[in-house]
């Protein structure tokens, strides 16, 4: 494994104080919104289950159920708990930094909770990134590195995902692999992820220290000033943590493989949803119906619920697949990969208070060690240094 160089935070050493007074981001969920998210998700698995198999050319769905293959369903179970370790090596890899007190075990805890914070909540798990976040900082990390250090792992995690719809999309209508050649299930998605990544590459040439090289500048006014120094925070946040991303590309190490197997067993557990029940689309139909699907994951549904699994069920029925089959297969694998993480997600989430509690307590006896017997400093404060 290379050595992890670190987010490109600009010169020099970031101190920053580190907040153990911040709290925990909650589930929280008043009775009114439980019972709007229960009567949701009960209509939607209703519909999926009940509903669409009535409809003209899956009316003997569920007849399938009868002929599952066993073997190629524990398959499945096992392509997904590999995933799940790619996952936690990809977030060791690229969320954790040299002598950070975050574990193997810890980036388990966190991802777990992660996901279970997620089914929670809409528009592309904004809770597990607020908890992710929040576990990140109370190890002692600066609100910087955080940033770009997230930004990071969501360039390399998704970088797959776009280049796999580019491939696969052009490929598919230039007739390179097996599978129609519709220009909308093809060429429009390979597009927009050319361009998606063409952005991403763009935002690398914003520099690190922005906020620094607008000091500069500095206009007389001080309330403009800040306002412009904020401003410049988020662009270069997203540029240091694009390079960051970069300088993993071009080291490759266990975060890069994780990246690739990460998707690459979730596509497994799919293709094997399919072989359990019937015969599978053609590889290159198989990751872009995947791929594709996925985006319903944008829309404002709790965790994605109902829109993940109509968006890759229509995809694979515009694509020519047997709906009924595909009906099956995508709920078998979000059986896999939604519901079943959850259950050690909510285990994940409680112990992981009683983690940061203990990074809490070591850093109290650290900060007692430096400030010695006899010494009135009571107010001093732990630094972070964030590699340039």
């Amino acid at each position: 494994m290379t050595q992890d160089l670190g987010p490109v935070t600009g010169a020099g050493a970031v101190t920053e104080e580190v907040d153990d007074d911040e709290a925990m981001p909650k589930m929280q969920m008043t009775r009114d919104r439980a019972l709007l998210l229960g009567l949701f998700v009960v209509s939607a698995i209703a519909f999926l289950y009940f509903v669409l198999p009535q409809l003209s050319g899956v009316k003997n769905t569920w007849d399938r159920l009868d002929q599952g293959d066993p073997w190629w369903i524990a398959i499945a179970l096992a392509f997904q708990i590999l995933a799940m370790a790619s996952y936690v090596v990809l977030f060791q890899g690229t969320h954790v930094p040299p002598g950070s007190p975050i574990s193997l075990r810890e980036s388990y805890l966190i991802t777990m909770a992660g996901l279970a914070a997620t089914r929670l909540f809409a528009a592309g798990g904004a809770g597990g990134v607020a908890l992710t976040a929040w576990a990140l900082r109370r190890s002692g990390m600066p609100r910087r590195e955080v940033a770009e250090r997230m930004i990071a792992f969501l360039v390399l995690l998704y970088g797959v995902y776009m280049s796999a719809m580019v491939v696969c999309g052009l490929g598919l209508y230039f007739n390179l692999f097996a599978g129609p050649d519709t220009f909308a299930l093809t060429i429009l998605p390979a597009t927009i992820a050319f361009v998606i990544i063409a952005i991403m590459l763009a935002i690398a040439l914003v520099p690190g220290d922005l906020e620094r090289r607008l000091d500069r500048y500095k206009p007389s006014n001080p309330r403009l000033a800040r306002i412009m120094r904020r401003l410049a925070t988020g662009p270069a946040s997203l540029s240091g943590g694009v390079r960051f991303a970069i300088s993993k590309v071009r080291r490759p190490d266990a975060a890069m493989i994780g990246t690739l197997t990460w998707w690459a067993f979730n596509v497994a557990v799919l293709y094997a949803a399919f072989r359990a029940f019937g015969d599978p689309p053609p590889i290159a139909v198989l990751v872009m119906g995947y791929f594709v699907g996925l985006l319903g994951n944008l829309l404002p549904l709790p965790g994605g619920i109902g829109g993940v699994d109509g968006g890759m069920i229509g995809a694979f029925a515009a694509f020519g697949v047997d709906p009924g089959l595909a009906l099956v297969a995508v709920l078998v694998y979000r059986l896999f990969a939604f519901w079943l993480p959850t259950i050690p997600g909510a285990i994940a989430y409680l112990q992981l208070r009683g983690t940061v509690s203990r990074w809490t307590a070591q850093r109290a006896r650290e900060k007692g060690a430096l400030v010695g017997p006899g010494t009135s400093q009571p107010g001093a404060t732990i630094q972070s240094e964030v590699t340039p």
